[in-house]
């Protein structure tokens, strides 16, 4: 919950809650990278990276780690499993050379050629440390009993206090017994200022798998991405921020100032823009708990006159991304298994009578674009629709957990383990000390057991096909109690300097880091 708390990024015809009558939309783009063999990569160089911030340490479960620290943390650090574009956890045979299922127990058989920085082999030390830091807060590490080498000490046993399926999501990054002096990946730490604003990994020389390409990569924090790229200071720079959240986001004028950026992007000479579906979306949250939307029938027909397609085509299309609507609460639309689940609300309504307010917040242009979209689709509708925009600074806080709004613009992080991680989004409420229900991250403030029930069978479901059903029937249950209406899912646009080989945008994923490098 943590990590996702940390992550949360705060940002008229009746068509059935989903715009998407007619012929179905294209899948967006999963990830978009300049792809070379590595034959055709040369040896050496430096590489560099733009991020926002260069954290101060390399734990990707602090809430306050900053939105870079993973990007880092996965240079250096060993992850059991790594996703694949669709979403899909593939074992890294450089670190993982099996793994096998007995009941409750999982064992791990680790490479045996996988050693620490100092030589010591990766093993059940490390696995249990990670496990006592992270169990009382995580909800996976949680549901551990034990944790024993196996018969040899390249064998981990991890034994559940009952099945659970998402297993593969734990031990991504592992973390050494020893402290994080300790390194164990293609690349290994040099340098970490935060304060200076930049992290140096150089190639490991213990590393056994295949040799990086590049000798180092430099992860620099860069304000300002456009003039960096322009000035050849950066070869990879993540741009959606930069184009989202420019100086008249706050302003009427944000559409015009970010299609401005996105332009300049596009015109940088020796760069390409790569562009991709990323692992975020953006939801329209009914709050539940004030006004004429604690009524179900209320929450549902106002759902019902949400045109996804005309939202997704505002937020996205000056993009030049395919606007395709979201109909999926847990699965996104180029994860395996979704489906668009939107139509369960029908279209029996016409009109409403409703005067509301919409909070988003106030440095985003695409939540902008939504919210204006969204105001002039509503009000054919009998909606009355008072747009606030709100300071980013204290969106989540001040506003989302208060409840003084009647809907809002909120986007989450996707998972690939929805079973788990999305659950807080829509857990029932439970009651606080006064007898009052707590919200934690279900801002809507509304829930049922069946849901929950649902969300907890998916998490201990090990057939993937009956645990994509357990999910499709828990978002369902979502759509039918009008908790909130999934919208697009968010952009990635990466910009590569010509010549550099296997960087862009991963969706999902995140690069393998021995291919980066400088095509001959």
């Amino acid at each position: 919950m943590k990590r996702l708390l940390a992550a949360l990024l705060v940002l008229g015809t009746l068509t059935g809650c989903s715009g998407s009558s007619g012929p179905a939309a294209p899948a967006p783009t999963a990830a978009d990278l300049t792809r070379a063999d590595r034959s055709a990569v040369r040896d050496g160089g430096t590489l560099r990276w733009a991020v926002d911030a260069v954290p101060g340490d390399l734990n990707v479960y602090s809430a306050d780690a900053p939105p870079d620290t993973a990007l880092i943390a996965h240079a250096v650090l060993p992850s059991l499993y790594r996703l694949d574009e669709h979403a899909r956890p593939v074992a890294d045979p450089d670190y993982l050379a099996g793994a096998e299922v007995t009941g409750r127990t999982v064992t791990y058989r680790l490479n045996p050629k996988a050693v620490w920085s100092d030589g010591t082999p990766l093993g059940a030390a490390d696995f249990t440390v990670q496990w006592n830091a992270l169990r009382a807060g995580q909800p996976g590490y949680g549901a551990i009993e034990s944790i024993t080498p196996g018969a040899d000490p390249h064998q981990v046993k991890v034994v559940f206090r009952r099945p659970y399926a998402q297993w593969r999501a734990l031990f991504s990054p592992l973390y050494p017994a020893g402290g994080q002096g300790r390194t164990a990946g293609p690349f290994t730490l040099a340098t970490l200022d935060a304060k200076g604003g930049r992290a140096t990994v150089l190639r490991n020389p213990r590393w056994w798998g295949e040799r990086p390409k590049v000798d180092r990569i430099d992860f620099l924090a860069t304000p300002d991405r456009l003039a960096a790229l322009q000035a050849q200071q950066v070869d990879v720079a993540a741009l959606e921020g930069t184009v989202d959240h420019p100086p008249t986001a706050r302003s009427a004028d944000a559409l015009d100032s970010a299609t401005q950026a996105l332009r300049r992007a596009e015109a940088l000479p020796g760069i390409t823009l790569h562009r991709a579906a990323a692992p975020s979306f953006t939801q329209l949250t009914l709050n539940g708990t004030r006004g004429p939307l604690t009524d179900l029938a209320v929450r549902r027909a106002l759902a019902a006159l949400v045109d996804r397609g005309k939202l997704a085509r505002a937020a996205l299309g000056p993009l030049g991304l395919a606007a395709v609507p979201l109909g999926n609460h847990l699965l996104m639309a180029d994860q395996a298994g979704y489906r668009d689940n939107g139509t369960v609300l029908g279209s029996s309504v016409k009109a409403l009578h409703l005067d509301l307010d919409l909070v988003y917040p106030d440095d985003s242009a695409a939540a902008r674009r939504t919210a204006d979209a969204l105001t002039a689709q509503l009000a054919p509708h009998g909606v009355a629709l008072h747009a606030r925009a709100l300071p980013v600074a204290g969106f989540v806080h001040d506003h989302l957990a208060a409840g003084d709004w009647d809907l809002a613009l909120v986007s989450w992080p996707a998972t690939a383990f929805p079973a788990v991680d999305e659950r807080p989004l829509y857990a029932k409420p439970s009651p606080g000390p006064d007898g009052r229900p707590l919200p934690g991250l279900n801002y809507a403030g509304i829930g049922t057991d069946e849901i929950d029930g649902l969300f907890d069978k998916a998490a201990a479901e090990p057939d993937q096909a009956r645990q994509t059903a357990l999910l499709q029937e828990a978002d369902a249950r979502i759509w039918e109690i009008g908790h909130s209406v999934p919208l697009y899912q968010r952009p990635e646009l990466v910009a590569v300097r010509t010549g550099v080989a296997g960087a862009g945008a991963y969706g999902f994923g995140w690069p393998r880091y021995q291919d980066l490098g400088f095509l001959r």
